[in-house]
């Protein structure tokens, strides 16, 4: 466990609380955490997802690994060890977003159980919603919406996930979709359905 740096005095418990905000918003807050290979749907699935949350009246934030690694990332790498570093930072921001009372939409491909399980512990167990966007490696290639499995097949990009970098399926998640079965509609709606009762304030 990290420990606060000298002469580093956080006011935390001066601030006013999270049940506070959440009361204020009418909603109470959770981080989903959708995880999955590249092509596999998590980024459209997020933008569906926001648009019915925003309809049924929830505050929301998508945290997409594209839009992440182009502005408050873009000094990290994919090697394991910058991989780790980009989603400490994702899920420190997707901590302070859930404080605020916040439903808060995850994108990333966060590989390996060890960089899932570091971002809850971050997060807080209590709090994050581990969703398994599970679509085939043969499918996701066949979509190639971004052209990168090509260029990771040529050697033209290293240290690509699921073809020279492994990914690590989760085992436990809260939720699993299946793309390959169903539409983006769909998918959006099944999660709709399984957070709603968990983030309706009462």
């Amino acid at each position: 466990m990290n420990k606060t740096p000298e002469n580093i005095y956080p006011i935390f418990d001066r601030l006013l609380q999270r049940t506070a905000k959440e009361k204020l918003l009418g909603q109470k807050a959770k981080a989903l955490w959708l995880t999955g290979l590249s092509g596999s749907g998590k980024s459209t699935i997020a933008q569906k997802l926001e648009a019915i949350l925003y309809k049924e009246g929830f505050k929301t934030q998508v945290l997409d690994g594209d839009n992440i690694r182009s502005g408050l990332n873009n000094n990290l790498s994919f090697t394991v060890e910058d991989r780790k570093e980009n989603v400490r930072r994702i899920a420190e921001v997707s901590k302070l977003f859930v404080d605020c009372g916040i439903v808060t939409i995850n994108c990333f491909i966060s590989p390996t159980e060890e960089i899932r399980d570091f971002a809850k512990s971050i997060i807080g167990e209590d709090d994050f919603l581990e969703v398994f966007i599970n679509a085939p490696l043969s499918v996701c290639e066949d979509r190639d919406v971004k052209g990168l499995y090509k260029k990771a097949r040529s050697g033209a990009l290293k240290n690509f996930t699921g073809i020279d970098s492994p990914y690590e399926a989760p085992q436990n998640p809260a939720l699993e979709i299946k793309t390959d079965n169903l539409t983006v509609d769909e998918s959006a709606q099944i999660i709709f359905d399984f957070i709603l009762p968990l983030i309706k304030y009462s």
